[in-house]
């Protein structure tokens, strides 16, 4: 556990100044007139997350975490079972985006996710499953006016109908 944790640190905090330069070529402060730059929540996100794990850095070094002072292996049989479940399903999910759209392939994982590897019920899975594409579909195509990818031609019926609704 020791060790894996400040390899995760380490690729986190890689992954955070990857980020932020990338997100830099835009602007990342507040445009007058036009609020926060093209730039600046994935510039500031990737800088927050770029402290935390300099503070897990810090915390692994003094050994005050109880994976820090931990000697055992960072995934034993149950963790990769759970890693190949949850990474697979991750894997569905985006080879599922250009075909059934991003909305749908969210539907179909968190139906995974939560029916079948998180056991719960029918009820919550499908409330959830349903609810949450959907409340995504409205933030980004109707109030942030971006374009998630919408899949092969058979999805477009499902688009039609929810863009009469926002237009």
């Amino acid at each position: 556990m020791r060790l894996g944790e400040i390899i995760t640190a380490g690729v986190l905090a890689l992954l955070s100044i990857y980020l932020m330069s990338e997100s830099a070529e835009l602007e990342i402060g507040y445009v007058r007139g036009e609020g926060p730059g093209g730039g600046a929540w994935p510039f500031w996100l990737s800088a927050i997350m770029l402290v935390t794990t300099v503070f897990i850095a810090i915390n692994w070094v003094r050994r005050t975490s109880p994976p820090s002072r931990s000697e055992e292996p960072v995934l034993d049989r149950e963790g990769w079972k759970t890693l190949l479940f949850v990474g697979g399903g991750i894997l569905g999910f985006v080879a599922l985006i250009d075909v059934i759209s991003m909305y749908g392939a969210m539907f179909l994982f968190l139906l995974y996710y939560l029916k079948f590897l998180g056991r719960h019920s029918w009820f919550l899975t499908l409330s959830l499953a349903i609810c949450l594409p959907i409340g995504f579909f409205f933030f980004f195509e109707g109030l942030m006016r971006i374009t998630m990818p919408k899949g092969m031609d058979f999805t477009e019926p499902f688009f039609n109908v929810m863009y009469e609704i926002i237009y």
